[in-house]
């Protein structure tokens, strides 16, 4: 036991601390919907949850959920090359690239492994990623992993003059344009058509991250590609089940056979990690399948967005453009944004401020989530709660 190793730690949490940038955790103590009942604080209108269309406390989702749990118990204990692929895995990944137009698709336990999974299994020695800067830190993980004889590239944000450079510094070797579908902390949509075109010219594959996309955006919730009438062009797309599809957990890849299956036999999360348990499996699987019955959750999303960002600018807050359910409001200093949040809490109105690392140094947010599950009641207090507590700190001004 290193005594001077802690001393070190401690005094490093202590500086957190001082600078007010120490990030404190709140207790759930119940399910989340437009509303969350958290430990010590009053039920406060929910702003930060990935919850977009409101699933995570759907009927037919537990249930579905509770039969699988009575039915394949509460896991595989195993990875899915020995025995921990069940049916309910096929079911799910035949599902996921229906929805997604593709020829297959493979799930994870989470996105992060699923980005981290399919990128080194599909590069090689002289090949090339380029990445956009203010892609997710799994993306970024993902393109590390492939070690040091691929070319790691990385293009300004959604500038494709700067990605056409990147692609002309690649080389000859396979080249794979990585790009978020929707930015999680800036909210706005990757210009796909452009990359595409700049893709097919240099013949690179495109890889697209919905996770904040799936259910979010597109006419029926289908993603960044339907956003753009771009369904089936994709080379890959990766995803989360943990999100607006519930919130539960689980990831995926989905683009060709060949993809998938070279995934299956060489990607480290596949080989040396448990099957996504079966119980998320069925929720995942429950989601899609509510998702395509009820279209009109989307619809009721968007409009849900711009209700609140309406009421936003009319009270002199001004948050990033975008059409996504992200809001963020730019504050500058992380302190500050965390000290915002704090203030909203305490009135009942449940959001996060980001600071460095998370987001650039200078550039801390309050970042604003809308879900279909609010209530324009609870847009209209969170609002109100807002317009009072940014005034205060200065920033609200009419």
């Amino acid at each position: 036991m290193s005594k001077a190793f802690y001393t070190h730690l401690e005094n490093t949490l202590k500086q957190l601390k001082e600078a007010g940038t120490y990030k404190q955790l709140q207790y759930l103590t119940g399910p989340i919907s437009g509303k969350a009942a958290i430990e010590g604080k009053s039920n406060s209108v929910l702003l930060c949850s990935n919850n977009y269309l409101g699933l995570a406390n759907k009927p037919e989702l537990v249930e579905a959920g509770i039969a699988a749990l009575k039915k394949y118990g509460a896991g595989a204990a195993s990875v899915r090359f020995i025995c921990g692929t069940y049916d309910i895995h096929r079911d799910l990944e035949q599902k996921i690239a229906s929805v997604m137009k593709t020829e297959a698709a493979l799930t994870y336990t989470s996105a992060w492994n699923a980005n981290t999974a399919v990128i080194p299994a599909l590069m090689g020695p002289g090949d090339a990623v380029i990445s956009d800067e203010l892609n997710h830190a799994s993306i970024i993980d993902g393109c590390r992993a492939t070690g040091k004889d691929v070319k790691k590239l990385v293009y300004k944000h959604s500038d494709m003059a700067s990605l056409r450079e990147k692609l002309q510094e690649a080389g000859n070797g396979n080249k794979l344009v990585i790009t978020d579908g929707v930015f999680s902390m800036e909210g706005d949509i990757a210009p796909l058509p452009e990359i595409l075109k700049l893709a097919k010219e240099f013949d690179a594959l495109v890889m697209v991250d919905d996770s904040h996309a799936t259910g979010a955006i597109g006419k029926t919730g289908k993603g960044t590609a339907e956003y753009y009438g771009l369904e089936g062009q994709v080379d890959i797309i990766t995803g989360t089940l943990g999100k607006a599809l519930g919130g539960a957990g689980g990831g995926f890849v989905a683009g060709r056979k060949s993809v998938t299956d070279i995934c299956v036999q060489r990607s480290r999360p596949h080989l040396f990690s448990n099957s996504l348990p079966p119980v998320l499996a069925a929720i995942g699987l429950a989601a899609l399948n509510y998702l395509e019955s009820h279209p009109e959750m989307v619809a009721s999303l968007h409009k849900k967005v711009a209700y609140l960002r309406s009421k936003l600018n009319a009270a002199g807050i001004k948050p990033l453009e975008g059409d996504s359910a992200i809001v963020p409001v730019i504050v500058g200093d992380t302190a500050t944004s965390i000290k915002i949040a704090a203030d909203m809490l305490n009135r009942g109105v449940y959001a996060i401020g980001f600071g460095f690392p998370v987001v650039p140094e200078g550039t801390a947010r309050i970042r604003i989530q809308v879900s279909d599950a609010l209530t324009y009641e609870d847009i209209d207090y969170a609002a109100k709660v807002m317009t009072e507590v940014f005034a205060a700190h200065g920033f609200a001004q009419k």
